[in-house]
């Protein structure tokens, strides 16, 4: 979570995120929910463009707030990061995947709270490993050799 990211930068950074997610999450729902792996891809891939725009705006957010407050980076921001940005998304997309799925809200929901224990992890991770990439990164291309 370093505030000065450009867009371009925070967009790559949530397609890698939702790509990753897609990768994982489709064949796993599929299997899970006895559904055809097209079916669950449509409903991932529909839920991972809502993701994705919540992604680059939360993220954004988060780092200028951090930045304002001038709260470092350590394990517990990382922590409040992810729980926010899953809360967000559990507020959009609950209603989105009752609509697709044709289930009640709370079915909905009960859906969302199981991917969910996979995410809040998952999103710790992936920021935590994009953060180190990046800093590596920026490091090698900065520094005269």
């Amino acid at each position: 979570m370093t505030a000065n990211k450009s867009i371009v930068e925070r967009i790559f950074q949530a397609i890698g995120f939702e790509f990753l997610a897609i990768l994982i999450c489709t064949p796993l729902l599929a299997w899970i929910m006895d559904k055809p792996l097209l079916d669950m891809g449509a409903v991932t891939v529909l839920i991972a463009m809502l993701a994705l725009a919540w992604n680059v705006v939360f993220n954004g957010f988060f780092d200028r707030t951090l930045k304002r407050l001038n709260i470092g980076h350590n394990a517990w921001t990382r922590v409040v990061h992810a729980l926010l940005f899953e809360g967000g998304l559990i507020v959009m997309g609950v209603p989105l995947i009752a609509w697709w799925l044709s289930v009640s809200l709370w079915q909905a929901f009960l859906l969302d709270i199981g991917v969910l224990l996979f995410f809040l992890p998952y999103t710790y991770v992936y920021h935590w490993g994009y953060d180190v990439v990046r800093a590596r990164f920026m490091t090698r291309h900065t520094c005269p050799n």
